[in-house]
């Protein structure tokens, strides 16, 4: 099923994904730099789980695959092969256990080991609060989060003796609220938080853990542009592109990705990184403002004072992050 209902299955090709054989230059294949990793893929059927997994391979890394779709999955091994990649395939959602805890353990059956789990696997099912469904609600965070929780679980367990790195890909819905996205913001939230447990927890078994909030046009944000080119056809305005609109080619983002996965990022743990093909940020931690101490705090006091200490400067309703 769609995640959009209202729209057709299939997207026409776009020029950059990675299943077009005539990428760019920018998108060629990089310097062997992960030779040797044991790298497992959630969510590698098509977008940007593809352009991580044929990327990671480029960079000659041994990929397992993930994916729901068997067609498309099957695309992408094809594009690892053509690449002079080694990869193995395991079709399956990860919201159920058994599935996350196979992708590991074949990982590790076949190459003694897994190195770093990606935890790309996602789905959008947007609708307002009050029309949202139960299914649609426990459908996303099943997937989304849930999902990350059984791989990065199985994973941990199998890099505790050896150490390993846990990149979960995350969407600025966790921070900005967008409307129509309670379960989806919900899910990337949580995955952000866990994220930050992790990085914790596992430090003492040289187990990083953080997270890709990557920017890119794909089948799950191709409605941006849809939305954002029929607002201005309305107006009468130029058709915006996908870079104006902050949405980055796979091919490019890909490239961050295999930078996080290589020893050159072994200084990153808890942290949250974000690329849309141009911009590459960093983002702090949540910090408190506005420090008031009291020995107590009454109902008066705060009738009186609330707005000239502590609230005396309060967050918008909704403000958009400023866009990487």
């Amino acid at each position: 099923m769609s995640e959009y209902p209202d729209r057709p299955r299939d997207l026409p090709p776009r020029a950059f994904e990675p299943s077009n054989p005539n990428r760019s230059k920018r998108s060629q294949p990089m310097s062997k730099r992960l030779e040797g990793k044991r790298i497992v893929v959630t969510g590698a059927s098509r977008g940007l789980g593809r352009a991580f997994a044929v990327a990671l391979a480029e960079a000659g890394a041994r990929v397992v695959i993930n994916g729901t779709h068997s067609e498309k999955l099957a695309e992408t091994g094809d594009l690892i092969e053509a690449a002079g990649g080694e990869f193995l395939s395991e079709l399956g959602s990860v919201a159920e256990t058994p599935v996350a805890d196979r992708l590991i353990a074949r990982c590790c059956e076949s190459w003694g080991g897994v190195d770093v789990l990606v935890n790309n696997a996602g789905t959008v099912r947007d609708r307002t609060l009050m029309r949202m469904t139960d299914e649609e609600f426990d459908d996303v965070i099943a997937v989304n989060l849930r999902g990350t929780w059984a791989c990065s679980r199985a994973a941990a367990r199998a890099m505790k003796e050896g150490g390993g790195h846990i990149i979960n890909i995350i969407s600025g819905s966790a921070f900005t609220g967008p409307v129509g996205q309670t379960n989806y913001a919900a899910a990337k939230a949580g995955v952000a938080s866990m994220m930050r447990c992790w990085a914790f927890e596992l430090e003492r078994y040289g187990i990083r853990s953080n997270s890709l909030w990557p920017l890119a046009l794909t089948d799950m944000t191709q409605v941006i542009l849809e939305r954002n080119q029929a607002l201005a056809e309305k107006e009468g305005r130029p058709l915006p592109s996908p870079e104006e609109l902050g949405l980055g080619d796979p091919a490019d983002i890909a490239r961050v990705l295999v930078f996080m996965a290589s020893d050159a990022a072994q200084a990153l743990n808890a942290q949250i990184v974000s690329f849309n093909g141009r911009k590459l940020a960093l983002w702090t931690h949540p910090h408190e403002i506005n420090i008031t101490e009291r020995i107590e705090w009454s109902l008066d006091s705060l009738d009186e004072d609330f707005f000239q200490t502590a609230g005396q400067d309060l967050q918008p309703v909704y403000k958009a992050v400023k866009r990487v």
